[in-house]
């Protein structure tokens, strides 16, 4: 088993290790009395039954375990699922003693992690991340949320979870789709603090199943695990975002905004990817960098395959970014390449915002 402590304000442990879902009654607070799993409709009925081995762990181990699912996608992102939730807990009778367990993906994470914060004004949580996305990304650090007609994630806390506990068994059910969708955000860990990252990514090459790490799976935790450890570093130095934190958005803004753009059909990790693309090609036009990020972003990226297409002009992207929370209204604080595995913050004034997204789409399109 591989322990990582997390000192927050509220101190816990991220465990990874096979076969964790059947033991996993030993890390839960004994102190609750019910349980309630939260997972989406397909993750269900893969982990989530009674017929299962985390609900058969948890029910021998004497806690009362109660199921909640929700249809799959990132549609069910909102605050009538929340409340559709709540008012579950409240029929089940759940006290603030008891505990809501997050099994799924980042949409069921944000959603439980949201729901646990604002019920009886705050109960105990648990992640149980499903995807590789989820592991490396929306399960660590505290952040929950939901989103607005307006954008991504305008509704949310910050709640720390009472733990995170990650067993790689369940990447066995990953397509390759999903695999890139996480590996966006370790690769994304690479630019930001650690290029040692993406040399591990890379380093074993490719074969005819694609990028050789997804063929690994002992390698591919080793990578997760530093990911983790390379996030949580810059997390516990500024736990709610009011400096350092703001790295950990390189690839956000503009991947934010394509997401909206295409009403959340391109999947985060996609999305993201394609927004550090630009945003590199951007800052090397700007002359933001020390020496060129842009080649080795792309073929970083495209060596995974990620198609890196953008069909949205510069202004329908600032304007589906104008209300993201990473603005105070006068300006954006972008998370940008300086150099090889380091990243700065600059504020932008938000209407140059525009401005700044065509330096990096006007490059593509004269590759074009």
């Amino acid at each position: 088993m591989l322990r990582i402590h997390v000192n927050t304000s509220s101190e816990y442990n991220v465990l990874l290790e096979r076969g964790l879902l059947s033991t996993i009654d030993r890390y839960i607070d004994h102190d609750a009395r019910k349980l309630c799993i939260v997972s989406d409709e397909t993750v269900a009925s893969l982990y989530g039954g009674k017929e299962h081995a985390l609900y058969q762990a948890l029910e021998k181990a004497g806690f009362q375990v109660f199921t909640y699912t929700f249809p799959a996608g990132e549609a069910s992102k909102n605050i009538q699922t929340v409340t559709d939730l709540l008012q579950f807990l409240t029929g089940m009778q759940f006290t603030r003693k008891d505990r809501l367990i997050a099994l799924g993906g980042g949409v069921t994470g944000d959603i439980t992690g949201f729901t646990a914060s604002i019920y009886m004004r705050g109960i105990g949580y648990y992640q149980i991340p499903t995807t590789l996305l989820a592991a490396v990304d929306s399960s660590i650090g505290g952040k929950t949320g939901v989103n607005l007609e307006a954008g991504k994630n305008l509704a949310g806390t910050f709640w720390q979870p009472k733990g995170v506990f990650f067993d790689p068994e369940v990447l066995q059910t990953l397509d390759q789709t999903q695999l890139l969708n996480g590996m966006a955000e370790i690769i994304k860990m690479g630019f930001i603090c650690d290029k040692s990252l993406l040399y591990d990514a890379v380093h074993g090459g490719r074969n005819q199943h694609g990028p050789v790490i997804f063929q690994d799976a002992d390698a591919l935790m080793r990578l997760v695990a530093k990911a983790i450890q390379d996030k949580l570093s810059i997390v516990e130095q500024d736990e709610r975002e009011s400096g350092a934190r703001a790295l950990l958005n390189y690839g956000h803004t503009l991947g934010h905004a394509i997401e909206k753009c295409s009403g959340y059909q391109v999947p985060h990790g996609f999305a993201v990817a394609t927004g550090m693309y630009y945003t590199a090609r951007a800052c090397d036009k700007v002359e933001w960098t020390n020496r060129p990020c842009a080649d080795i972003t792309e073929q970083t990226l495209r060596f995974f395959g990620y198609p890196l297409d953008c069909p949205y002009a510069a202004w329908q992207l600032a304007e589906a970014a104008t209300n993201d929370k990473k603005s105070d209204g006068v300006n954006i604080t972008l998370s940008v390449p300086e150099d090889l595995g380091k990243c700065v913050l600059r504020p932008l004034p938000a209407e140059q915002l525009v401005l700044f997204f065509e330096c990096g789409l006007e490059m593509n399109n004269d590759d074009h």
